[in-house]
């Protein structure tokens, strides 16, 4: 492949990402064939922008108050301006790209942006390493902790340090980039500031404004010394997820994701995983079905688990790492975890949502049963009321696209508005109890999940959950998650819903929403989610997940596998009491059906047959015969609730054969 010369060490990439770095460039060259909007295309760009926020942003007045912006007065400012142009008075498209970039972002929500046209929102911006923070006797320091496969220097390494970009203190030099990003906290900006450091999805975010960067940084021997890198675009492969934009189905109006942070996830996996890439290729071209990585248990989704053992100072436990909840099917992404759950320790689970961007609300808030014992009660739903939603909703009450999709249930509270002068619509659940409780608890052991600032959306939600239902305690790595706390539809979903019930995308006349040129796109957040438990009513945006245990990344973390925040989190686990809860079905005899139930810390067991209550037994660790009688018409699942005091502390539920 022909390459610039900054870039010629991408020859010696891994095979199975080789052809993803084929076309890449340096940034003067990619910029050079950048597009030109017209006067005509921005004008409509900001026209539609004034609908999208001003007639479905939900978190529109929640935003003006806590950050004191007013982002619907800036685009009629724009609008104004736009109006007294002429195409000989335009200027750069960059230039008008920034400003409505910074309007958005003006609003701190990374559900509500301005996506980029092309060639821009294919591309990535990127350097050969990879930047992260820790902690040394109470200071912040940084170190390259990854270099892309094929990349050598004599002195710029892994474990290196960095202390300057172009000249700026590195710690400042992020605080810059994080101002540019839309975190809803000090703490997410942050996070974001340093994520994007080096990789730069275009999808939301300007090209770099230099064209290459001085890194300054002590090498391993101690010595000061500057490294001088070009910023390369190439094209990764952005989407983790088959769900279409093109369809209004239950999956595609249940999205819950930041795209930056899961654009960012899919580079990192091309330049610094791509074994993961490969396993994933092996499995979607081959007959293999699920692939083994470097450690730990084969898996049909190697992008998203990597599931290990982990042996600390404090016993062995499970490790589970979920990347991202941006999947196609909700019900497969519970089964894998539970299949992956099955082949390790028992006695505890290490769970770490770190990074993760979110996805699919239905696969978060589904998987929460899996942990605990309790019913799972999912998060409340709200739009704001404002006579565009209603149309919306009354057109999708249910769909006439999709069966599955159903805006019924609220109608009635946005049509009352008119009446109450109420802000938000009544709260309703995306995701159904009945799915979020129908396999149950399958993991007894005790849970600790660990955080971090670039938790987003969907991870949000299920950091929310865990919390709510009191499943464990939570370690984070940051003083709070990213706290997106919305469902975010597209302006292109938002066409689709607003056309003419046909079957087939009808673009209505009396839609407001209209074609966006360039393949440009926005998206906003249509449904603020709401907390459930003893913070029910709590909203999840702005606000976030606050952790029970806060750890401080080490050195060690960054270059030996999280180490130091891995044991600390097996040092929590210790400290919780085990359960152990399973059944085994001997005999069904007559009407009489013999079980043997096995348990540990658990002091009393409630027998139910498809739900009803049939017996209470006393019970001590260790096995017990359990008999129960049948009814007449037969039964289909048994189900033991396990209780010390009146304390609900493990279940377990078996299908019986018909």
């Amino acid at each position: 492949m022909k390459l610039p010369r900054s870039a010629a060490f991408l020859k010696n990439v891994d095979e199975a990402v080789k052809e993803l770095f084929a076309a890449t460039t340096d940034l003067p060259t990619f910029l050079a064939t950048a597009g030109e909007l017209s006067l005509a295309d921005r004008r409509l760009i900001v026209e539609q922008a004034l609908v999208l926020l001003e007639m479905t942003y939900v978190h529109l007045p929640l935003k003006r108050a806590m950050h004191a912006v007013d982002p619907i007065q800036r685009l009629k400012l724009l609008q104004y301006r736009l109006a007294e142009m002429t195409e000989e008075t335009l200027p750069d498209e960059i230039q008008f790209h920034n400003e409505l970039t910074d309007i958005f972002t003006s609003t701190r929500d990374l559900h509500t942006n301005y996506s980029l046209p092309a060639p821009f929102n294919s591309k990535t911006a990127f350097l050969p390493f990879l930047i992260e923070e820790y902690i040394e006797d109470g200071q912040r320091k940084y170190l390259v902790s990854k270099l892309i496969a094929g990349f050598t220097h004599p002195t710029f390494k892994p474990g290196v340090e960095v202390l300057y970009w172009n000249g700026i203190p590195i710690r400042r030099a992020v605080e810059v980039n994080a101002e540019r990003q839309a975190g809803s906290n000090v703490a997410a900006r942050f996070a974001r500031g340093l994520d994007a450091l080096t990789i730069r999805p275009m999808v939301r975010v300007l090209p770099p404004d230099e064209e290459w960067v001085v890194i300054g940084y002590r090498d391993l021997a101690g010595k000061k010394r500057q490294h001088k890198q070009d910023w390369l675009v190439f094209s990764p492969e952005m989407a983790a997820s088959g769900l279409s934009l093109d369809s209004a189905s239950a999956e595609t109006t249940a999205l819950a994701i930041d795209i930056q942070t899961d654009a960012i996830h899919q580079a990192k996996k091309v330049l610094f995983a791509p074994q993961a890439v490969a396993a994933e290729k092996r499995i979607e071209e081959t007959a293999v079905q699920r692939a083994a990585p470097a450690e730990g248990v084969a898996t049909t989704m190697p992008t998203v688990f990597r599931a290990r053992s982990v042996t600390t100072a404090h016993g062995a436990f499970a490790y589970v790492r979920i990347f991202t909840f941006n999947v196609d099917e909700a019900d497969a992404f519970v089964a894998e975890f539970v299949r992956l759950l099955a082949s390790l320790p028992q006695n505890g689970l290490i769970l770490d949502v770190r990074g993760n961007g979110g996805g699919l609300i239905y696969a978060s808030e589904r998987l929460l049963q899996v942990l605990t014992p309790r019913a799972i009660e999912p998060e409340r739903a709200q739009f704001i009321n404002t006579p565009l939603m209603l149309e919306i909703c009354r057109r999708h009450g249910p769909s006439p696209l999709s069966a599955d999709f159903d805006l019924s249930p609220w109608t009635d509270s946005i049509a009352q508005s008119v009446a109450t002068g109420a802000t938000y619509s009544l709260g309703h659940t995306i995701t159904s109890p009945s799915s979020c409780n129908a396999i149950g608890q399958k993991y007894h052991g005790p849970v600790v999940l660990i955080t971090d600032a670039l938790c987003y959306s969907a991870t949000d939600i299920f950091a929310a959950g865990f919390q709510d239902h009191e499943i464990g305690p939570i370690l984070g790595t940051s003083g709070n998650t990213g706290a997106g706390g919305a469902n975010v539809w597209t302006h292109q979903l938002l066409q689709i819903l607003m056309s003419e019930p046909t079957g087939s995308f009808t673009p209505s006349p009396n839609s407001p929403f209209k074609p966006l040129p360039n393949s440009a796109d926005m998206r906003v957040a249509i449904r603020r989610t709401l907390r459930v438990g003893e913070r029910a009513g709590v909203p999840v945006e702005d606000l976030g997940i606050v952790p029970d245990y806060h750890h401080q990344l080490t050195k060690a973390d960054l270059l030996d596998g999280n180490a130091d925040l891995i044991n600390r989190a097996a040092e929590i686990l210790a400290s919780r009491p085990l359960r152990q809860l399973s059944v085994a079905i001997t005999s069904v005899a007559n009407d009489t059906l013999t079980a043997v139930a096995t348990t540990q810390n658990v002091a009393r067991l409630d027998v139910f047959l498809d739900g009803r209550p049939q017996q209470s037994v006393d019970v001590s660790d260790g096995s017990v015969q359990i008999d129960v009688k049948l009814p007449a018409a037969g039964a289909a699942a048994l189900e033991l609730r396990g209780f010390e005091g009146d304390e609900l502390v493990a279940s377990c539920r078996t299908r019986l054969s018909q």
